[in-house]
């Protein structure tokens, strides 16, 4: 029989402070979730500065904590463990959540299980579905984009990814060069909706190449050429002009997720339990309906957690920290913070990663 677990997760990657509890037995409770954004804090620069998300997060993380566990109602004394990411993500911000998890270990003699980020996302369809492997996992946000074969609790193979920008990534950036608010997802498909996705025929990058791996990138530039065309014609851009070109990139975004992914589908030697998706691009309704449709061609079920576990929260680190100490898998003790901190080790390194080694 599973004993049940109880366990404090914390989350501070980017630019959402987050804790979290999760209990596990028979069935699985999120007793509680706090995720505290800063997007007050960054809309003014189009984007996350990492200097003060880590600021933000050190001031934060304290009653951020305090307030998942008061929430839970449990104590210190009646969690079984702490899990905290060490990776991958803005290191600022990364090590402040570590250093407060290994005092809180130290100070109560908790186990304490350091989680990537990108796991956290990969095994929320089992927190919310309990389903089994292998699954496929397109993890799809602001600074990801990859296929993932989830054959285990640390077992990940990476079948694609993006070389360049991820579609997060090229939607706040498209926000941002047609001045709508930050985060520029939900902007964008906001004008998206109202907007004739044909009017501008954006380009569909690296559909012409084998396998699953994508560019946002050069689709992120074409649509800078075309409002720049529209500005020298017209001395700007009209209502009309935004919407058209926020639906257009957004059609180009979801041929290019919906064609990698059948591909990725096709990849895989067995058939996958389920097609999974997580990360904030999967909130995009477009997206997630063409998704949908290559599931059920697949023949495949399709699983999309709650948008409150889609995006960056701690109740999945929480669980990925339960699920590694029922699998027997231990943190080492001297573990570090890492901005960069691949799921799959064995996978080559995909196109602009760095000098200091894969992403993700």
């Amino acid at each position: 029989m599973t004993r049940t677990l109880t366990l404090l997760g914390i989350e501070s990657s980017c630019d959402d402070t987050a804790a979290a509890v999760v209990r596990a037995g028979k069935e699985v409770e999120v007793l509680s979730s706090v995720v505290l954004g800063q997007t007050s804090l960054h809309e003014a620069y189009g984007g996350v500065v990492p200097e003060i998300a880590a600021r933000a997060h050190a001031e934060r993380l304290d009653g951020v904590v305090e307030e998942a566990l008061a929430a839970s109602g449990m104590g210190l004394d009646q969690i079984d463990g702490i899990a905290v990411t060490a990776g991958p993500g803005l290191i600022g911000g990364v090590l402040s959540g570590v250093m407060l998890a290994r005092g809180l270990a130290a100070a109560t003699g908790k186990p304490l299980v350091a989680v990537n980020h990108l796991a956290g996302h990969a095994l929320t369809p089992r927190l919310t579905d309990g389903i089994g492997f292998p699954y496929l996992m397109l993890l799809v946000s602001g600074g990801h984009c990859q296929f993932l074969l989830v054959e285990g609790v640390d077992r990940f193979r990476r079948l694609g990814g993006t070389i360049d920008d991820a579609p997060g990534e090229a939607f706040d950036k498209t926000a941002k060069l047609l001045a709508l608010p930050q985060p520029g997802g939900p902007s964008v498909e906001a004008e998206a909706a109202l907007g004739d996705g044909k009017r501008f025929p954006f380009p569909r990058p690296l559909l012409d190449r084998e396998g699953c791996d994508m560019s946002f990138s050069g689709l992120k530039t074409a649509l800078l050429r075309a409002r720049d065309a529209l500005v020298a014609e017209k001395g700007g851009i009209t209502v009309r002009d935004r919407r058209d070109l926020c639906a257009g990139f957004q059609a180009a975004v979801a041929d290019v997720l919906a064609i990698k992914t059948t591909r990725a589908l096709e990849l895989c030697e067995a058939r996958p339990t389920a097609l999974c998706v997580a990360g904030g691009v999967a909130a995009n309704q477009v997206i997630r309906g063409r998704l949908v449709a290559v599931a059920e061609r697949a023949g495949v079920p399709f699983l999309a957690p709650p948008l409150r576990l889609c995006t960056d929260n701690a109740a999945m680190i929480a669980w990925a920290g339960i699920e590694r100490l029922r699998a027997g898998l231990e943190t080492p003790p001297g573990f570090v913070a890492r901005p960069r901190w691949p799921l799959d080790e064995t996978a080559p390194a995909l196109l602009g990663s760095g000098k200091k080694g894969a992403k993700a």
